[in-house]
This record gives C-alpha cells, sequence and structure tokens, in this order.
C-alpha cells in the first residue's frame, strides 16, 4: 500500500542500530537509547489525539483482546510442553545424547574458513534478537496514528497474535510428538533441576528398546511392549490438589518447592531441539506483517536481518538447521491464512461495487427516466457503502482512545524496559 512518509522505516532502523550499540559503545547506548525511546512515545501521543480511526480500533479491540488471551493460552500450552520434553527422559539422557548431524552447521563451520575475517565478524554479531523483532512490530501497529499503515491498528495487532497463538500450538504438538536431542548436551543440566532418570513411562516404553535392535524388531513383531524394567528410583509427588495431574507432565523435584505455580513461572525456552524455532517465527511473522503493511526497503531489509538471525540460531547451537528452514515456510504460510482478521488491502473500493451492482438496474432505470435526483441518491447510497460505519457514541470513542493511548505508552514503556538488556 503506499506510505505517506519513510518515517516509519528510519524510525525502525535507528531503534535496532541504537540498541546495538550496546556492544560498540555502551556510553552512547546509555545516552541515545532513553532518548529514542522518549522521542517515540512522546510523537506518538502527540498524534493519537488527531488519530481519525478510532471508530474502527473500537470495533476491534474485542477481536484484539479475544486474540491476546487465545495467544497467552497457546504460550501456556508450549511452556507446559517444553518441561515435559525435557524431563520425561531425564537429565542422564540428555548428557548423553550426542546432537544430530547438521550439514547447516557444517556449511557455516566452511564458510568461516573460506570467507573474510570481516564478513565471519558480521555474521557472528548479534545485531538483532527476538525482542527487536517484537518492538520492530508494535512500532508497525502504532504507526497507524501517523498513517504509515492502515487501520485499525488494533486489528492488525489481533492477526499477530492469532498467527503467533497457532503457530505456537503447531509447534508444541511437532515437537511433543517426536523428541529431538539437545544441539546442546549440556543446556538441560544448567537451566532444568529435573530428575536424571527417565520417567516411568519411558522407562517402559522406550529404554528397554533404545539401543538393542534385536530387542527393537521383537517389538515391532508383537508390537505389545515385553522387555523387564531396570530398577530406578522413585518419582517425587507433590500435593498439588486439582492440579496434581501436571505432575507427571512437569516432574518436579524437591529442590524446585512444592508450588506447581512456581515451578511454571521459571518456564522458558527448553533444551531439547524443538521443531520448530520459537524465535524464527517471530522474526518471520514480523517480517510478513511489515512486508504486507508497510513494503519498501525497510520491509526488504527486516527479510535479511530474519535471516541473519537463522544463521546465527544455526552458528550458536540453539536449533537445528531443519527448524529455521520450516519455522520459516510455516510463518510465511500461517500468516497468508490470517487475512481475514487484518488485510492491508482496501476493502472500501471492493464494498462500492458491491453496492454498485446492487442498484445497477435501478440506476439504469432512473437515467432512462432522466430522473437526476433519484441518480444522486443512488450514488451517495454506494459512496456511503464504502466509508467507516460510526456505531459508537462520541464520548465512547474518546473514552477508549483515552484508556488505549494510556494503556499503551505504558505497556511500551514497560517492554522497553524489560527487553532493553534483550
Amino acid at each position: 500500500m503506499p506510505r505517506a512518509n519513510e518515517g516509519l522505516g528510519l524510525a525502525a532502523i535507528s531503534y535496532v542500530a541504537v540498541d546495538y550499540l550496546r556492544y560498540v559503545s555502551p556510553s552512547w547506548h546509555g545516552r541515545l537509547q532513553p532518548a529514542l525511546w522518549a522521542v517515540l512515545a512522546l510523537a506518538a501521543a502527540c498524534r493519537a489525539p488527531f488519530y481519525r480511526h478510532w471508530p474502527l480500533e473500537l470495533r476491534a479491540a474485542i477481536p484484539f483482546l479475544a486474540s491476546l488471551v487465545f495467544m497467552l493460552s497457546a504460550l501456556l500450552c508450549e511452556a507446559l510442553s517444553v518441561r515435559f520434553v525435557t524431563a520425561v527422559l531425564g537429565l542422564d539422557w540428555h548428557r548423553s545424547s550426542p546432537p544430530l548431524p547438521d550439514s547447516g552447521q557444517w556449511l557455516l563451520l566452511f564458510l568461516n574458513e573460506k570467507l573474510p575475517q570481516v564478513v565471519v565478524d558480521v555474521l557472528r554479531a548479534h545485531i538483532i534478537g527476538l525482542h527487536h523483532f517484537l518492538m520492530l512490530f508494535v512500532m508497525l501497529a502504532f504507526s497507524v496514528v501517523f498513517n504509515s499503515v492502515k487501520a485499525p491498528g488494533l486489528g492488525l495487532a489481533a492477526r499477530y497474535m492469532f498467527t503467533m497463538a497457532i503457530g505456537r500450538l503447531l509447534r508444541a504438538v511437532t515437537f511433543v510428538s517426536t523428541i529431538l536431542p539437545p544441539v546442546r548436551p549440556w543446556c538441560a543440566e544448567v537451566r532444568f533441576p529435573v530428575p536424571y532418570h527417565p520417567h516411568p513411562w519411558v522407562q517402559k516404553y522406550f529404554m528397554p528398546y533404545a539401543s538393542d535392535s534385536d530387542a527393537i524388531r521383537k517389538l515391532i513383531q508383537i508390537d505389545m511392549p515385553y522387555a523387564a524394567i531396570g530398577e530406578y528410583p522413585g518419582e517425587y509427588r507433590p500435593n498439588w490438589g486439582r492440579m496434581n495431574f501436571l505432575i507427571d507432565i512437569l516432574r518436579p523435584t524437591v529442590s524446585e518447592g512444592s508450588s506447581w505455580y512456581h515451578l511454571l513461572k521459571k518456564a522458558g525456552g527448553g533444551c531439547n531441539d524443538l521443531l520448530y524455532s520459537g524465535h524464527m517465527l517471530v522474526a518471520v511473522l514480523t517480517a510478513m506483517a511489515w512486508t504486507e503493511a508497510y513494503g519498501g526497503w525497510t520491509s526488504a531489509l527486516i527479510w535479511i536481518l530474519v535471516l541473519h538471525s537463522a544463521q546465527r540460531e544455526i552458528r550458536e547451537r540453539h536449533h537445528y538447521t531443519v527448524d529455521c528452514i520450516v519455522a520459516i515456510y510455516v510463518g510465511i504460510l500461517l500468516w497468508r491464512m490470517t487475512g481475514f482478521i487484518w488485510s492491508a488491502k482496501d476493502s472500501s473500493k471492493t464494498k462500492r461495487l458491491a453496492k454498485l451492482d446492487e442498484v445497477q438496474s435501478r440506476l439504469i432505470h432512473a437515467a432512462k427516466d432522466s430522473d437526476i435526483d433519484e441518480i444522486r441518491d443512488l450514488l451517495k447510497e454506494v459512496e456511503r457503502a464504502g466509508q467507516e460505519r460510526r456505531g459508537s457514541s462520541q464520548w465512547a470513542v474518546w473514552l477508549f482512545a483515552g484508556t488505549t493511548i494510556t494503556v499503551s505508552l505504558i505497556m511500551v514503556l514497560l517492554a522497553f524496559t524489560l527487553t532493553s538488556d534483550g
């Protein structure tokens, strides 16, 4: 869609560049980052009272809140799944299982030997991370007040969160289905105080057949577990009341306390290979949103940053190459499927054409009768069909606008603060 100005693109690149100064010149980073935040927040606050599409934002509020609840629910399911795949096999399996062969990692090591050192240093640089992609989307959604992208901004945010939720649920189903060995074998022992021995399910259904080819062949033939279970320590089972069903999923230990809620609060990224990459899903959805809503050279640059982030995920052994590749095409496909929530296409033209088709016979009849008043009234109907409906009172719109501005600025300032260290 045509853009009113290039200010959004410059602001986005400035944000990434200023934040990278933390590695180049921490003193300048400490001065410029708060100044940039203040300028962006003040610009949005000053522009918001003159924003013309608050009625549209009000109508988009319910889908926005519904998408937010859906996304938070999906993230909770993902957190439970991450803990499960980490804990179910035990720390001994994590330490002893070698990483899978990854040709993408080999390629990057080969390029390290062949490319000039300055190019390798650029590829290794922490130019952009997860929090950058999230904040780039926040800037994109807020840019509706400057008419840089199509309103409503809450509609764009609803589509982003809804797509994110679908992607996270698909990801959880994928990595729970087949547990892959970690890219960093030491990670689980450092980050997750789970038991060293496997869960009783694994003791019965996996461990007796994990490495014995004859046992596997016999298991295929009889299609029933038959091998004797080895000797393992017992499981710690705290009293979580109605939440006791989570014990087999989370596998708590005595050192983690007796509260399931406290355990979940410490949930983060897993140490198994989680197919596909959640970081890359966020990056791709941000790039897709920028491409559709804003376009131009900024979107092309963001896609370059997506690829840079992907090779760093592989280079630093956070993910296998397949995780990043799958995340890219899943993110693209999911974004294409959720255009019914928000789209950059101008729907008013379609509505006017539909209305014109509806009144076409009446318009022809009025023209034959030289009824100018009837023609004028019909054309006004066609024009009104493409305009925004104003179903809310003015005071409700202004109350919603004030609340949205206040809450949004608080949330963005908190996000800036909480993600300032990555």
